[in-house]
Parts: structure tokens; C-alpha cells; sequence
């Protein structure tokens, strides 16, 4: 039996069983305050009818997935725990410890997924939610993840359909998301490429137009071909995730969850990216780089560019946005160094000269990083404050640029932080120009998946 044959592929988004558990978990979703549990006021027999309804359609659905059987379940056991519970705030360790898809990387996989989670850029409530996905695993990433680019947790995945909460921003599925008392071991994480690439398509086609940027005929081809941006962003995402992990780190990889200025995290990112970014790079340069793989490194070059470039600063707020910081920081770079123009109201780019221009602001990123080693926490912040400094303009009332008083240096680095303005550097005036036009077109891809880009372009 091939892949294709496999009775997962028979629950799509029409499948009687799927559009049940579908409806049963819209509904039950109002009825749940924001920690997950049955909100004061709710009707309680009406959340019992629902919960029995969605266990189900898990349990009718459960069958075509046997790859994920011991998580199923699990699940049932989780949601019947919860139900005999009153709906307390759900613990669902049980069943997140069962749900393991990064054992089984086969492209077109597909999985049910069923928690009761935020959704990062989603919902920040811990509300129930059930997901159809299909993973996204070409040869050519399964050969340079076995090879080159070790990373057991990685698993890129594309919507085949899903609940409110999903029908959003949120581009991940990530464990730490569940919820649960406590959190366990986390053993894999799931990227949406699907959405990435539809979103870059959408809004990269419509700021090449507004900046009447004349795209080379291989990065073109992005913007027609959805399944081939899919598996350029998979090998994006492979790079810059275990990335994390790896390098010359004065401190912990996962610092996000650590209170310091945001622009500390704009350099973290922005730092996978470029690691990614110059890997694609020595890829394409390499002598013994297969045809598949050239092509994706060198598409990989422009998606990394143009998402960090026009999306980035332009999305959610100007509160600590570190990912539109980044973008601000990329574009200066290329600017400053005379490899991205904007003349006569038209952006253009050398393109020749580009690879190694970013590859450069990756090695003072780099450098930063290996001298921070041997300094202190808040000598490391001010030395990274000046990296970006260096590049972009701060705010004309941003205490850091003038210099931190006595009175704050001493003391703890809370104190440090809470100096950082919001919009520590605002956007320039280039940016302020074309979000007027462009940012419409970013929200218009929340929810966005791959087939209904393609649905739309057809």
C-alpha cells in the first residue's frame, strides 16, 4: 500500500466524521475561560453533550490514523478526565507525551490533532482546538537533515483543515502550547510551510509592484509556484530551528522566555535567518551540492530576503515587534552598503553583490555573539544595542541612546529593560510610505493556507 492509499488520506476536510468533530469543537470553544477551563456561567450539561461529541468523532476518525494510535488514546483518556473533572483547567500531559510525529517524517503523513492550546499570533487563550495536517518531507530535506543539518525535532507540516483558533496568524504547532500543569520534555516542533509560503506569495507579489522591484526569473517563479515556495521555506525553517541550539551562545537559546530587551530577540532571529541564510549560500557554491538542492538553496537566498524585508516590519504592532526589528535592521544593512537602492520611487537590488552583503551582517551578529562570551549580561545588551545602533536610527527619546543614568546601571536589569522604549527604533520613512499601501494586504492573509492561495491564483 503506498502512501497515497493510507486511510488517513480519506479524512479531509469534507469527511462526515471531521466536520462533526469540527462543529462540536466551535462550540465548545465559547463556553471556555481563557486558562481552559469551563468558564464561570457556562452551561454545563451543554459542554458535556460537547465534549461527548467530540470524543466520537475522535474515536470514528481514530481508525484511519494508526501511525498515531497510542496518542489517540491517550486523547480519549485526557478528554474523558477532563469531562469527569468539571472542566477544571485541562492537563492533557498524557496524551501530548503520546503524540510523537516526529518518529514517523513521511511526506503527505497526515495527522489529527486535538489539544486544548494557545496559538502563537492566534489565540492567546488556552481554548480547544483540533487540526488536520499532512507533513511536508521531501528527499532533499530528509538527505540533508540526515546528512548536514541534524534536527530530530524539526517537523514542517500544511493545513488540510482546522478550528478558530488556527484560523489566524499562527503559522506553528508547538508542544509548550498544550495545556498543562507542568511542562514535559518537548520532542518535536511543527512549522505550517503551507501558510509561510502562501502569505509570502501574497504579499511579496504586491510589494515587488509597489516597488516596482524587477525580480530575477528564478525568484519569480516563487510567486507562481506554490509547492515549490513550500519546500523552499521547509528548508528555511530547518536551518534557522536548529540554529537555536548551535553556535558560539553567551546564554540560553531559548531567551524568549527570559525578560530582556526585545531587540535582544530580534538579533536571535534575525541570527537563525542569516545562518540559513549563508548555509543556502555555501550550498549553492559547493561543488558537490545536488541539482534539487541548489535550486531550493538559491530560492531559499530570495524568500529569506523578501519575508524579512516587506513582511516582517510591517506585521502586528510597533509594541517590542523584535521580528520587525530585524527586517528594519536588514534593509538598512543592504541599504548603508549600497546594495539595495530605492531611486526614483523604485526599489532595486545588486544581486550579485547580495549574498555576500548579508553574510556579513551574519558575522557581526556572529562576532557579537562570541565576544559576549566573556562579558556580562548588560555589557552584552549595550554592545548589542550598538550593533543595531550602528545600522538604525533610534528613537529621538530613547534613554538608551542617550545613555543609561548611573542610577540604572547599578541596579538590577530589570531596571535596564524596562528603560527600552516600545518602539525603541521606529520605522523609516520608506517603511511608513509603503505600509500604507502593503500592510492591507498583510492582514488579508490571516488564515491564509496553501490551497486557497492556489485557489486564489487559479
Amino acid at each position: 500500500m503506498t502512501l497515497l492509499d493510507t486511510p488517513a488520506t480519506t479524512v479531509g476536510r469534507e469527511h462526515p466524521a471531521w466536520l462533526r468533530l469540527k462543529d462540536a469543537v466551535g462550540a465548545f470553544r465559547p463556553l471556555q475561560r481563557k486558562d481552559g477551563a469551563l468558564a464561570e456561567g457556562a452551561d454545563a450539561d451543554e459542554a458535556a453533550r460537547l465534549m461527548t461529541a467530540v470524543r466520537d468523532a475522535v474515536r470514528d476518525l481514530a481508525p484511519a490514523f494508526p501511525h498515531d494510535a497510542a496518542y489517540l488514546a491517550a486523547l480519549d483518556e485526557d478528554l474523558a478526565a477532563w469531562a469527569s473533572g468539571g472542566f477544571a483547567v485541562p492537563d492533557f500531559r498524557a496524551s501530548l507525551g503520546a503524540f510523537q510525529p516526529q518518529r514517523d517524517r513521511v511526506d503527505g503523513l497526515r495527522h489529527l490533532v486535538v489539544f486544548p492550546m494557545t496559538t502563537q499570533n492566534g489565540s492567546p487563550d488556552r481554548l480547544l482546538e483540533a487540526v488536520l495536517v499532512d507533513v511536508l518531507w521531501p528527499d532533499f530535506i530528509a538527505a540533508l537533515e540526515r546528512d548536514a543539518y541534524s534536527n530530530a525535532l524539526f517537523v514542517p507540516i500544511r493545513f488540510v483543515d482546522f478550528t478558530g483558533g488556527y484560523d489566524t496568524d499562527s503559522a506553528v504547532l508547538f508542544p509548550e502550547t498544550v495545556a498543562m500543569p507542568e511542562l514535559i520534555p518537548f520532542t518535536w516542533g511543527a512549522i505550517f510551510a503551507d501558510r509561510e509560503a502562501a502569505r509570502f506569495r501574497r504579499v511579496v507579489a504586491e510589494a515587488t509592484a509597489i516597488t516596482r522591484l524587477d525580480l530575477p526569473e528564478d525568484a519569480a517563479r516563487l510567486l507562481d509556484d506554490q509547492a515549490l515556495t513550500e519546500r523552499t521555506f521547509v528548508l528555511w525553517d530547518l536551518i534557522h530551528d536548529r540554529t537555536h541550539m548551535r553556535g558560539d551562545l553567551p546564554f540560553d537559546p531559548f531567551m524568549i522566555k527570559q525578560r530582556m530587551p526585545f531587540f535582544l530577540y530580534s538579533l536571535e532571529e534575525l541570527r537563525c535567518d542569516l545562518t540559513a541564510f549563508r548555509e543556502c549560500v555555501r550550498l549553492v557554491r559547493a561543488e558537490g551540492t545536488d541539482a534539487v538542492t541548489r535550486e531550493h538553496a538559491a530560492l531559499a537566498q530570495y524568500v529569506i530576503l523578501f519575508d524579512r524585508i516587506f513582511r516582517f516590519p510591517l506585521t502586528g504592532s510597533r509594541v517590542r515587534n523584535y521580528d520587525g526589528l530585524g527586517g528594519q535592521l536588514l534593509f538598512a544593512w543592504l541599504h548603508r552598503r549600497g546594495v539595495l537602492h530605492w531611486t526614483d520611487t523604485s526599489l532595486a537590488i545588486e544581486w550579485d553583490r547580495l549574498p555576500d552583503t548579508v553574510v556579513a551582517l551574519s558575522d557581526a551578529i556572529n562576532e557579537l555573539y562570541w565576544a559576549s562570551i566573556d562579558r556580562p549580561k548588560t555589557a552584552h545588551w549595550l554592545a548589542a544595542y550598538d550593533l543595531v545602533r550602528s545600522t538604525l536610527t533610534p528613537h529621538p527619546a530613547s534613554r538608551w541612546a542617550r545613555g543609561l543614568p548611573d542610577e540604572v546601571l547599578v541596579g538590577p536589569p530589570k531596571g535596564w529593560t524596562d528603560q527600552v522604549l516600545d518602539d525603541e527604533f521606529p520605522l523609516s520613512m520608506f517603511y511608513e510610505a509603503l505600509g500604507k499601501k502593503l500592510r492591507p494586504t498583510i492582514e488579508s492573509t490571516a488564515g491564509i493556507t496553501g490551497d486557497t492561495a492556489s485557489s486564489a491564483a487559479a
